[in-house]
């Protein structure tokens, strides 16, 4: 399979992360190297470390970085496990961490990971292929409450009810196998198009992707490890593609950027909260109309940054509702 991704963003996330001159660079979603290659030809004194759960991704990015293998190190892990991953080269600290959250063109466009709605293949899903539970094995185990849960959670969707309801019934007659047919009965129950005029798949379709991937617990665990991770000074770019990838890099910047959470009726402070973050971005950069033009996925990214203080960490942030603590949605016991 060729593996070809356009990564987005990429002047706008170079720049940031280039300015700090970093000497150790941490990828947590390497996928084709995009971004990390621009930034070895930049940063000729940085050493790159690569994280990617898609063994394919890391074989396509082995090979776009064979320029810079002395100055590579690519692993295959999840990018909750980055502290792991870089304590077991050697690095206690890195200058630089870069997330490109969610799933890569290369993924979608190949029919038989059952990313994409528009073509016809199993009903996977899995970034990681040696991971046990498929977006089939979800549709045919979970019960109706919980189907209607993960659409409506994870998706967005206001006729997740239905949606549920129809899958379950259908799946009597016998179990769901492949990406078409779903998309066929999701679009029955919703109409040609969706309230967002999204193709009427697309939001189920992202559910049982995060569902199976366990993405947003990914990212919550992943971003508190990041901030301990970094060296003072060091930066944290994030890109995130929907509401929910945002919601919680906003929330976890603006915390941990905070030089207090008090109650605001507090007439003194005495939370002693420690400012961890500086935002970089104090909105979020996203796709111009040349690079949407020339990339339509990218209209719907968003990049957020900070930089790191030189105050210690708290060890977990305090005051956040966890959207992923809700459930064990997708979890096979």
């Amino acid at each position: 399979m060729t593996f070809q991704h356009q990564p987005v963003l990429l002047g706008q996330t170079v720049e940031i992360i280039a300015g700090c001159n970093p000497a150790r660079i941490l990828d947590g979603t390497l996928g084709g190297a995009g971004h990390s290659s621009e930034l070895l030809k930049r940063l000729p004194d940085a050493t790159l470390l690569g994280i990617d759960r898609d063994q394919v991704a890391l074989q396509a990015a082995a090979q776009k970085l064979q320029p810079y293998q002395d100055r590579t190190k690519l692993v295959q892990a999840t990018f909750s496990q980055m502290t792991q991953v870089a304590n077991k080269i050697g690095w206690t600290s890195v200058d630089a961490i870069l997330l490109d959250i969610g799933v890569s063109s290369p993924q979608i466009d190949t029919p038989e990971r059952g990313f994409s709605f528009r073509q016809d293949g199993p009903l996977d899903m899995r970034m990681n292929k040696n991971d046990a539970v498929t977006a089939a094995d979800i549709l045919n185990t979970s019960t109706q409450e919980d189907l209607e849960t993960i659409i409506r959670d994870y998706g967005e969707e206001r006729k997740a009810r239905q949606i549920a309801r129809a899958i379950v019934k259908r799946r009597e007659r016998s179990p769901w196998r492949n990406t078409r047919e779903l998309a066929q009965l999701v679009e029955d129950v919703v109409g040609f198009k969706n309230q967002h005029g999204l193709p009427p798949a697309t939001r189920t379709f992202q559910a049982l992707r995060i569902a199976v991937n366990h993405e947003l617990e990914e990212l919550e665990n992943a971003l508190p490890s990041a901030i301990r991770l970094l060296s003072p000074g060091g930066v944290i770019a994030v890109i995130t593609f929907h509401s929910l990838e945002d919601r919680i890099v906003k929330q976890t910047f603006q915390h941990e950027a905070a030089t207090c959470v008090c109650p605001p009726k507090m007439p003194l402070c005495t939370c002693n909260k420690i400012q961890t973050l500086e935002l970089i971005t104090k909105k979020p950069i996203t796709a111009d109309e040349d690079e949407i033009r020339q990339n339509p996925r990218s209209s719907c990214a968003k990049l957020r940054a900070a930089r790191r203080t030189d105050q210690p960490t708290d060890k977990k942030p305090d005051n956040q509702e966890s959207i992923t603590n809700k459930s064990n949605l997708g979890r096979q016991q």
